[in-house]
């Protein structure tokens, strides 16, 4: 794209939604597509770490951020984070995230413990010298006219090195709105002379703004054979590849089966997320092979609305992935986060986020030996406290979006 090209498409002011959803993410991908709905009026681009399309998993077409300020040169233009963790998130981390599979095992077998030369080889990959690439790098636009951060998570903030830390203060001190998602980030920012606003994650619009595409999904295809099979319900069960060593899938399992015998349900499987660090789906088959006494199945699709088409037929949601608790509370189900066995839980997405919104004495995240017991007792919560949840968190997101855009 030319800045010609550019200038021609967007005479008005547009916004750049910039976030990690140039990889496969549940949670990110969903942003995107939250906040480009939100923010509908606007003339909207979609920028990344890396140019990708993504829309074959009901994603966008992503823009390098780096090609796109060298094709809007002068032009002014707002810059939008539309959230999730991108405030611990390292170069590193972010280069090797967007490679495939083999080159990224590749890539961590030769660079992981070698600090220096992965911080040197993630620079050159991104085109960037920034630590903390996903927070819009200083100078890169000339006439920015507004930045604004939605929902950004960083529970670990304060375990990042000095350096990551004054970079990540500088830029949102230089930003127009900052908003988080969880009091434990507000704290660890303000004691480092950051101020910013407490926003949910914008997720928790997902049924208000796409149920009826959600419902769509459940009619056709691998949804529809899915709801068939299971006639007495599933519990909708996802986890990262951290979860993936033996032991803990031996506990996964026996858990899964009490569980089953308590509930009646099946379970079935699917992945948050395809990119390196995390959903494995080899992890999954391995479990399922533990299960075979039991109702189980696999969601194979790994687009974004057959996920959310998956949770909100669920009986119940338990997994890593915050988001996908933050999907099914918007669809009034009940949910539970999910710890690796020894997880402290002050590094728990889930635990921060659902202490700072959620309702008092239903637990936010578990770690894995206690989740049966978890799962019993999120489904014995009140359906008419989890309805008016749903509903306080999207009118606290509309009211956090339009302090920030009101204007």
């Amino acid at each position: 794209m030319s800045t010609t090209d550019y200038a021609s498409m967007h005479p008005d002011c547009p916004a750049i939604l910039f976030g990690a959803f140039d990889r496969h993410n549940f949670g990110d991908l969903l942003l995107a597509q939250v906040m480009g709905r939100l923010l509908a009026d606007r003339r909207l681009l979609y920028a990344g770490l890396a140019d990708r399309d993504l829309r074959g998993h009901g994603g966008h077409r992503v823009h390098a951020i780096t090609r796109l300020a060298a094709a809007v040169g002068d032009a002014a233009v707002d810059i939008i984070h539309v959230g999730g963790e991108i405030l611990t998130c390292h170069a590193w981390e972010a280069a090797v995230m967007l490679l495939g599979t083999e080159p990224a095992r590749s890539i961590i077998a030769q660079l992981d413990s070698r600090a220096p030369e992965r911080t040197a080889w993630a620079r050159d990959l991104l085109g960037l010298p920034d630590l903390a690439p996903y927070l819009l790098p200083a100078g890169l636009f000339p006439n920015t006219r507004r930045v604004i951060y939605h929902a950004a998570g960083g529970i670990e903030f304060d375990r990042l090195d000095r350096a990551m830390q004054d970079e990540v203060v500088a830029k949102l001190g230089s930003a127009a709105h900052v908003s988080v998602r969880d009091r434990q980030t507000r704290a660890m920012l303000a004691a480092h002379g950051v101020r910013s606003h407490l926003e949910p994650d914008p997720a928790v619009m997902v049924r208000e703004l796409f149920g009826t595409r959600i419902d769509s999904r459940c009619h056709r295809g691998e949804l529809a054979a899915l709801l068939a099979a299971f006639p007495r319900g599933y519990l909708a069960m996802q986890f990262a590849a951290e979860f993936g060593d033996d032991q803990t899938l031996a506990l996964l399992a026996g858990q899964l089966q009490r569980i089953a015998r308590s509930t009646g349900l099946g379970v079935v499987l699917f992945r948050a997320g395809a990119a390196p660090w995390h959903d494995d789906l080899s992890c999954y088959r391995r479990l399922a092979a533990r299960l075979d006494d039991m109702s189980v199945a696999l969601l194979e699709s790994l687009n974004l609305w057959d996920i959310c088409a998956l949770i909100s037929r669920s009986r119940c949601y338990a997994g890593s992935s915050l988001h996908g608790g933050i999907v099914a509370n918007a669809f009034g189900l009940p949910w539970l986060g999910l710890l690796r066995p020894g997880q402290d839980p002050d590094t728990s997405k889930q635990a921060a986020f659902w202490s700072t919104w959620g309702t008092a004495g239903a637990p936010a995240a578990v770690q894995v030996e206690a989740m049966a017991d978890g799962v019993n007792q999120a489904m014995a919560s009140d359906p008419v406290q989890r309805t008016r949840l749903a509903s306080e968190l999207v009118s606290a997101c509309r009211a956090s979006l339009q302090s920030a855009h009101g204007d």
